[in-house]
């Protein structure tokens, strides 16, 4: 598998019509690639989920279902598609860019895919990386590790 430019952008709760929206816009509903995305949207676009649709996603999880989980998809026009819900229960969405030689022009497409994307799911925030894995918490997000491209600020948390 080639490296790819990860790009996401933060919704502060997972909002049904955006969700749909990254759904038709950017996923290949033809052919997913996983399915699980019906699970997903029964449970958070149509919030009709079942016992059995909850279960399937918990699956998802890096070790438990307290550490939100990441869905990895086929899109429709970029290299892989991720729908992530996180610890707090945030959306993280994210498109990934097939980048097999490190090409300053796939770092300028990720910046501009960024800025395109903040602006059409109203995200506070965005970042992007070579093989960058989806935050699965406000933590993760703010950790630059990998972390080659961010903009924008999460609203702090309450105390």
């Amino acid at each position: 598998m080639p490296p790819c430019v990860d790009v996401y952008v933060w919704l502060p709760r997972p909002d049904p019509d955006l969700l749909s929206h990254f759904i038709k816009r950017y996923v290949n509903r033809d052919d997913p690639g996983d399915e699980r995305l019906a699970a997903f949207s029964r449970v958070y676009v149509e919030n009709a989920g079942s016992d059995d649709d909850r279960a399937a996603l918990a699956d998802l999880g890096r070790d438990d279902a307290l550490d939100g989980f990441s869905l990895y998809v086929k899109a429709r026009a970029h290299y892989g598609a991720i729908l992530t819900i996180t610890r707090e229960g945030a959306a993280v969405l994210g498109l990934s860019i097939d980048d097999p030689y490190g090409s300053s022009h796939v770092q300028s497409q990720a910046r501009a895919l960024l800025e395109d994307l903040r602006a059409e799911f109203v995200s506070p925030a965005g970042c992007a990386g070579v093989e960058l894995a989806p935050a699965h918490s406000q933590q993760e997000w703010e950790d630059d590790g990998l972390v080659q491209i961010r903009v924008g600020v999460l609203p702090r948390k309450a105390s």
